[in-house]
């Protein structure tokens, strides 16, 4: 049975890490932002030396598991480097660097889709190749991945549970450490998927309603 008594006595307790949560999704999201700019720009570059290993390991990155890649922050780098994270440091590190290889993916895409003509008028312009790419490519490039960057962030708010292994205080640690004492888990795991809907269901419908003002503009763009 239901026990509503119960639910409106953990509703505050699970109410007061949703903050933690959201502070580590959204630095983690700046993290992999900034790092899948240099990432993509890496696997354009016609340099060999520097394309194909930045590839292989985005590609590392991207196929092996975050929950590894979190152990590793906080366990095998204490040990091999001395080197201890908290696990907000360590989780923001881990989603970060994790998704900045599928942001990068994004940008390259955004990159390819600058026409050839743009790339000819800085050559034409005698623009070095960094004015070229911080004046022109970049600027046409970034604005329409917007959308597919406001996704990510979403996913990036539904991983956060990935990191209570690591002992982070988020919902999912909280909602463990509540049903272990009461042994009522449906009302706590229920409440949790209840508030990351409210939290994601919003951020959503507002990705949705930016893509579709980023389309009306192209068209509009397009039209003059």
């Amino acid at each position: 049975m239901w026990d509503w008594n119960y639910t409106w006595e953990i509703l505050p307790q699970l109410l007061k890490v949703v903050p933690i949560t959201i502070a580590v999704t959204i630095a983690a999201f700046i993290l992999a932002s900034v790092l899948g700019v240099p990432l993509a720009l890496a696997k354009q570059s016609k340099n060999r030396w520097l394309s194909l290993p930045v590839s292989a390991i985005a590609d590392f990155i991207r196929k092996t598991p975050l929950i590894i890649q979190l152990f590793v922050l906080v366990f095998v780098l204490p040990k091999s480097l001395g080197l201890t994270l908290s696990p907000f440091v360590a989780g923001m590190i881990g989603l970060g660097i994790h998704y900045s290889t599928y942001l990068s993916e994004v940008y390259r895409s955004g990159i390819e889709a600058v026409p050839k003509g743009q790339w000819e008028a800085s050559i034409a312009l005698n623009f070095t190749k960094a004015n070229t790419w911080l004046r022109i490519i970049l600027p046409q490039s970034i604005p329409p991945t917007i959308p597919v960057m406001g996704n990510y962030l979403i996913v990036m708010f539904k991983e956060t549970p990935t990191l209570s292994a690591i002992t982070l205080v988020e919902l999912l640690m909280t909602a463990k450490t509540l049903g272990s004492t009461s042994f009522q888990y449906v009302e706590v795991l229920t409440l949790v998927g209840a508030i990351f809907l409210a939290l994601s269901y919003p951020s959503a419908l507002m990705v949705r309603a930016l893509e579709r003002r980023m389309q009306a503009r192209e068209g509009s763009t397009a039209v003059k």
